[in-house]
């Protein structure tokens, strides 16, 4: 008996790892509007997971709210541009367990980012075609938690797992009542949830996070 209804996913540091693109294009986005292009891998490692307002008053917190969210804004759409051509890197496995995953029950995707990103990873790695749904705050203004019962409530989902790779994603996850899959590849490193070391292990562990379910 499978005791899950669906599968729902972060997508940074769990299904691919798009740092080079966003790397390029933020830089570029910075160069245009007259500032270094100062951004490095350590800082997009640290934004991974976070929602864009943050990010901006951690990047530039000298500048004026507005100015900064809107020139964050042009990189995220810089991005969206590069990532939809050049693609990410894929982890190892994701195009085959999905194909088969989604053969056998609804898959979704839920992450903290900006209107246009998912739809750019789905342009880049024709990987759309196995997603029911996905949802982000740049569509709706939710966080994580809020977006995660959003997509399980109009899909009528009722023993959904969410797979994610940081803290945040562990605690929206709790937050909405679900439960979590740790992929411990990405960019979070937690303790005491139940680790995915490689995607492929992914068939092999939703029974154990499923039962686990207070649903």
């Amino acid at each position: 008996m499978q005791f899950w209804d669906a599968v729902i996913f972060d997508l940074d540091g769990t299904l691919w790892n798009s740092e080079d693109g966003i790397l390029v294009s933020w830089n570029r986005g910075f160069a245009a509007h007259g500032l270094d292009p100062f951004i490095t891998r350590a800082h997009v490692e640290r934004w991974m997971g976070k929602l864009l307002p943050d990010i901006a008053a951690d990047v530039l917190p000298d500048m004026d709210a507005d100015e900064r969210l809107a020139l964050m804004r042009e990189c995220v759409r810089l991005e969206n541009i590069y990532l939809a051509e050049h693609g990410g890197i894929l982890y190892p496995g994701v195009p085959e367990i999905l194909e088969r995953l989604a053969g056998e029950t609804p898959l979704a995707i839920v992450s903290n980012c900006e209107d246009g990103y998912i739809e750019s990873f789905f342009a880049a790695h024709k990987l759309g075609k196995y997603f029911a749904d996905y949802e982000h705050p740049g569509r709706t203004g939710l966080d994580k938690a809020g977006n995660i019962r959003l997509i399980v409530e109009r899909n009528g989902w009722r023993r959904p797992v969410y797979v994610g790779d940081t803290q945040l994603d562990f605690e929206a996850a709790r937050a909405a009542g679900i439960p979590f899959i740790h992929a411990n590849y990405g960019f979070g490193r937690l303790d005491g949830v139940l680790q995915m070391n490689c995607f492929l292990e992914l068939p092999q562990l939703l029974p154990l996070a499923a039962g686990e379910s207070d649903f």
